[in-house]
């Protein structure tokens, strides 16, 4: 019967073996027929119609478009179906056009050629179908059963991992939300398009910026920072370095807080996640609900605070518990913890940023050989949360003392334990106290918004690295006493 007549029908064969909760970890990708008594998902009709149509199209459009799916031999349930697709591979990586003669000596070479049943298989196996015009249609049904194995294989090493875990149970469990996210991840399989499609779509981009109607990345409310960066984009991993109390704890806060009660973003809310492994969610909030007020947290614990401020207080505390944020404060978090958690939360909230504060207190992984191998496992996770959740994930990191000792400004090499955060991170900003005689401007002088007798203290925020724009310099100032960073007035200087 051809193939084109049959597809309805799931041809299901199955072999003596059982496949059996605590047997997935022996089976070493070669799991057997049945599971637990019942066959796995299949169809020999479908296998077989594909590859008859890869063996009969002189064009090579079909297999083509088999490797455009990542269509690979795993996604052939039966053995012999799997070393034909091999040899037809093979053939296309040698540039040979596949019939049955050319792919029974290809066999042969490989010394499979009698494990499939010999040439006459290949003739039969060809003969099988009229046309291939349903090749498509066989292509999916053969991609759609191998997911459904593998959501099976999956499960069974949710069971037998669970049955022999001696680690972590958080880890195991970030681990498997992983692989099951993953599975649904292989439907999306992004294939070549027009041109035409991406410039049109940066024409777009272009007339906003023209009209300066909006910028393309999420603003940290910082214009001279925004000038440079174009705002933070989807999938990008922006570090934030410093030394110990110079404020990158204070500046990171200071983004979120302008993201989510910028007027810009009123209509469109920003949904905004916060992993702070340092501090308590309460002592972030208390200095958020401090600096937005402009009271002073020394004067707070005294209880020197006039009524009017105290009555500021209440009402900033009402503004953030409307606010789309959420925070996470639990210590000693892995990479695979916080991508987990990131996960979960977007599946239930679109999500726009993620801050991690910071990436030395992450858990690295224990197996790695020293602690520069687990920042550098940690940075690569990070990379990889923001290109899979599409959302800009802002790291804090520290730096190491070199800049002090050696009293200059901080740059890429100070970053601490690890060059791959320098190479990993589509953006890197080191903050920086002034020295004296450098290009800025007076403690005197007035700074935006505040009457001139306020104390701060300027700070250089050197945009050290941007993978697409330019680096420079932006001037802020930092109000201690309420950890608030604030622009400068002036020019920003571009390097």
């Amino acid at each position: 019967m051809p193939v084109s007549s049959s597809l309805a029908k799931d041809n299901n064969l199955s072999s003596t073996g059982s496949l059996k909760a605590g047997q997935f970890s022996s089976l070493k990708g070669t799991p057997s027929d049945l599971v637990e008594g019942r066959p796995l998902p299949s169809n020999q009709d479908a296998e077989q119609g594909l590859l008859a149509a890869c063996i009969l199209d002189t064009s090579g459009e079909i297999l083509g478009r088999c490797l455009e799916q990542s269509i690979g031999s795993d996604h052939f349930y039966h053995h012999k179906h799997q070393l034909i697709f091999e040899a037809l591979l093979g053939l296309h990586g040698d540039n040979l056009e596949a019939d049955e003669i050319v792919l029974a000596e290809k066999l042969s070479t490989l010394g499979h050629l009698e494990s499939i049943g010999g040439q006459e298989a290949l003739i039969q196996l060809t003969s099988r179908i009229d046309t291939t015009a349903h090749a498509t249609y066989w292509l999916d049904i053969v991609k759609q059963k191998a997911l459904l194995r593998k959501c099976i294989y999956v499960a069974f090493e949710i069971i037998d991992g669970a049955n022999q875990l001696q680690g972590s149970v958080d880890d195991f469990l970030a681990g498997m939300e992983q692989r099951v996210c993953s599975l649904g991840d292989e439907q999306k399989v992004r294939t070549s398009i027009p041109f035409r499609e991406p410039i049109t779509h940066a024409m777009e981009q272009i007339q906003k910026m023209l009209s300066r109607e909006e910028m393309d990345g999420l603003l940290t409310g910082y214009s001279d920072l925004d000038t440079l960066t174009n705002g933070f984009k989807p999938g990008e991993m922006i570090v934030l370095a410093a030394r110990p109390s110079v404020g990158k704890t204070s500046l990171a806060m200071n983004i979120v807080e302008n993201i989510a009660f910028s007027p810009k973003y009123l209509n469109c809310p920003k949904n905004i996640l916060v992993f702070s492994l340092e501090m308590s969610a309460t002592s972030l909030a208390m200095r958020l609900i401090c600096g937005r007020a402009r009271v002073n947290m020394n004067d707070l614990r005294r209880g020197f605070v006039p009524k009017k401020s105290a009555e500021k207080l209440h009402a900033i505390s009402r503004e953030f518990q409307k606010a789309s944020l959420w925070v996470d404060d639990t210590s000693g978090l892995s990479i695979n913890q916080i991508r987990a958690k990131a996960r979960r939360l977007k599946m239930r909230n679109k999500l726009h940023l993620v801050v991690v504060d910071y990436l030395q207190l992450i858990t690295g992984d224990s197996r790695a050989q020293s602690r520069e191998n687990q920042i550098s496992d940690i940075s690569r996770g990070m990379k990889a949360m923001a290109k899979e959740l599409d959302v800009p994930v802002v790291v804090l990191s520290q730096l190491n003392r070199d800049s002090e000792k050696e009293r200059r400004n901080p740059r890429l090499s100070d970053l601490r334990e690890s060059g791959s955060i320098e190479q990993d991170a589509d953006i890197v900003m080191l903050l920086g106290k002034h020295r004296k005689g450098e290009d800025i401007r007076e403690m005197d002088q007035e700074v935006e918004g505040e009457p001139q007798e306020e104390d701060y203290e300027p700070i250089q925020l050197f945009l050290a690295k941007q993978r697409n724009g330019p680096t420079g310099r932006v001037n802020l100032a930092f109000r201690r006493k309420y950890t608030k960073f604030e622009s400068m007035q002036g020019q920003t200087r571009l390097h």
